[in-house]
């Protein structure tokens, strides 16, 4: 079958095609823009990439396609399958219906963390020796691809509350099913498609819904969100991690690299890991939470996680030119730029550190996380903002109010002519966006060099 995937370089699209091709099918798809780490991953499995939408793509007509979330109407792609009445499915629903049907299906959900999440539950799984198929938003570096059909029942799925198309505006994660289901945090946000937190909290109530009575669900203590999408109603079993929860950490280095597992007063092991940050042990516990659930000791699973190497653009090392080291990291809501500094500033203690922010997301666009902005940098030395025309708000006056150095820039070559100089041997520079940021990481690189 010829599947053509509209919106193919998506982390959840991408991941998509890689799953297609796996199921022995012919897959081609476009985007407007194409760029890595997606673009890259799909052309080294060869997979056909078209930049744009132009109706031409779809000639000879292709058996299905897949219309990504990103698309809507008027979109010249989409009218034209429209038009020609060609068959078409959102992601999600092709996903459950021809690769997650019949499998034990595990579920990160939440607005932080997912990513990392599921890549740490499918890593312990196939520490464990359980060979899971997985599809994760991101690149776990220690599968080096981001989706898999893998060769058992289990079947780890990043489960996005986003919505699944523009004729389908349930939440992705209501078609996935599963039977034990993370729901690592919730706090507002895209902004675009959801009018308040209360809309959130009703998809999730679906998601809660859709789990079996014999399934898990695994949450924080901390989240009153949670509790009230709980509190409309949960058929499973419910296990709780961190302070007064059924999974705790007990903090053996400040920053979390090192700490023990608790479940239910008694130690399983110690995990040792690269990873730093308060959320990212409480990732750890709930993917342990998970794990348990399918069959793995919590020992083992430790000794998994002490193995594991975070995913692609999480705080990802990308460079270290004459002691400034770089880093891409995937952060773009105020309490994720927050937590990620937070771990770095633990670890490199009175080190001096520069954020450089790209307000990209929907809800960033929007403005919808103004009020957090300026507070979220406090643990950096320095911020320096990206403030295109294209923006729609005023961002320096946002970030004023800042209680660290603020500088906002307009363009890329005003970003690295700053941070060139201000940065000096040992200065960590974290450059955070959810999307390719025109390559700043790799111009700045060249222009410290």
């Amino acid at each position: 079958m010829h599947i053509h995937i509209l919106g193919i370089c998506g982390t959840f699209m991408g991941s998509l095609a890689v799953l297609a091709k796996e199921l022995g099918h012919r897959v081609t798809g476009s985007d407007a823009n194409v760029y890595p780490p997606m673009s890259t991953q799909l052309e080294a499995q060869g997979i056909q990439l078209t930049q744009g939408y132009e109706p031409s793509q779809l000639e000879p007509a292709p058996d299905l396609v897949v219309i990504g979330n990103a698309l809507s109407r008027g979109n010249p792609a989409v009218e034209y399958v429209l038009n020609k009445g060609l068959p078409y499915v959102s992601g999600p629903q092709w996903l459950a219906d021809h690769v997650l049907q019949g499998r034990w299906v595990l579920a990160a959900a939440g607005t932080h963390g997912k990513t990392t999440t599921s890549s740490m539950l499918a890593w312990v799984l196939e520490h464990a020796g359980m060979s899971p198929g997985f599809l994760i938003g991101g690149v776990p570096q220690n599968f080096g691809i981001s989706a898999r059909l893998g060769g058992t029942p289990f079947f780890v799925v990043e489960a996005d509350e986003y919505d699944s198309a523009f004729f389908d505006k349930r939440s992705k994660f209501v078609h996935y099913r599963p039977r034990t289901a993370i729901l690592n945090n919730l706090e507002y946000d895209h902004a675009d498609i959801f009018p308040d937190l209360e809309a959130i909290e009703r998809q999730f109530h679906h998601l809660v819904r859709t789990i079996p009575g014999e399934g898990l669900v695994i949450h924080p203590t901390t989240e009153q969100a949670i509790e009230r999408v709980l509190g409309m109603g949960c058929w499973s079993s419910v296990q709780t991690t961190g302070e007064g929860g059924d999974w705790q950490a007990r903090l053996l280095s400040e920053d979390g690299s090192r700490f023990e597992v608790v479940f239910q007063g008694e130690v399983q092991g110690i995990v040792d890991w690269e990873l730093t940050g308060q959320h990212n042990v409480a990732n750890a516990l709930a993917t342990l939470a998970a794990a348990r659930h399918v069959g793995v000791v919590p020992a083992l699973g430790a000794e998994a996680l002490s193995a594991f190497k975070s995913v692609k653009r999480r705080m990802e090392k990308v460079a270290e030119i004459d002691g400034v080291t770089i880093y891409d990291d995937f952060a773009h809501h105020p309490t994720a730029i927050a937590t990620t500094l937070d771990g770095l500033r633990k670890r490199v203690g009175d080190t001096p550190i520069i954020a450089v922010i790209e307000p990209r997301s929907n809800s960033m666009k929007l403005g919808a996380h103004r009020d957090g902005l300026a507070e979220s940098v406090a643990l950096a030395d320095q911020a320096i903002w990206y403030a295109p025309d294209s923006l729609g708000w005023d961002l320096a006056a946002t970030v004023a109010g800042s209680p660290v150095p603020t500088t906002v820039c307009d363009s890329l070559e005003a970003i690295i002519a700053k941070v060139k100089a201000d940065a000096t041997p040992g200065t960590q520079v974290v450059i955070m966006s959810n999307g390719g940021f025109g390559g700043l990481h790799g111009k700045l690189a060249e222009a410290l060099r």
